[in-house]
């Protein structure tokens, strides 16, 4: 698939995981870091509800971006030539948040997307437990509306994960290893049939918009990737 190695630490964070949930405003943070902790314990996937989750209070290092390299062959890169990609997770991009959705692998032994999951990227971080290196990306998903694509775009359709358990549906939340994220994704909303405001901002698509297209036709390796 490739790989993905995150960039330049960010000085100005706080160091712990307490602090730097409350600096960033996501409080689920520390209970979705104990899981990934559980998950290396372990050795499995699942944590269950009444799993007696690890306690962190090592250092944190955050990262505003990660770089994906992964082959692509195409007019700029040549037949056997690779592509380097930056995915950002920044609180200020060009004057806004930019907080870029990607792939992340979850079946290499299924095709297309029935093997992997849209995220969008909170945060990248990198720490030390149990003396080997982590680095990792704090994320909510976007599962699959179907099991086909849309039959007028044949494009997949996702949309934010909830749980449904939760009578306000809260947001589901989860640490993985950056290992885990085959390059970025590019997402459309559906618009629908109402008229998108005047003074709407893109940036603000992912945070207002329900469902989205997963645009395959972005360039040449998304569209070998997805279609499978």
């Amino acid at each position: 698939m490739g790989s993905l190695t995150a960039t330049l630490l960010e000085a100005r964070y706080p160091r712990y995981i307490e602090a730097l949930s409350q600096y960033i405003c996501q409080p689920q943070l520390p209970k979705a870091l104990a899981k990934f902790l559980y998950q290396i314990d372990n050795l499995t996937t699942e944590v269950p509800q009444n799993a007696r989750l690890p306690s962190f209070d090592g250092v944190l290092h955050v990262h505003h971006s990660a770089s994906a390299t992964f082959y692509s062959p195409s007019e700029v890169c040549g037949v056997g030539g690779l592509h380097r990609e930056l995915i950002r997770s920044s609180p200020s991009f060009g004057g806004s948040p930019r907080r870029d959705t990607v792939f992340v692998e979850i079946d290499p032994t299924k095709p297309g997307l029935l093997g992997m999951v849209v995220a969008r990227v909170l945060l990248f971080f990198s720490f030390t437990y149990r003396r080997a290196h982590y680095s990792c990306a704090f994320v909510n998903w976007f599962v699959r509306d179907d099991d086909t694509p849309d039959e007028d775009t044949g494009m997949w359709t996702v949309r934010l994960e909830k749980d449904q358990s939760h009578r306000n549906w809260q947001v589901l939340y989860e640490v993985i290893s950056v290992d885990s994220v085959v390059r970025g994704a590019h997402i459309l909303p559906v618009f629908g049939a109402h008229r998108v405001p005047e003074k709407f901002r893109f940036q603000e698509a992912l945070d207002h918009y329900k469902t989205f297209f997963v645009n395959h036709l972005v360039d040449h390796h998304a569209h070998e990737l997805i279609t499978g």
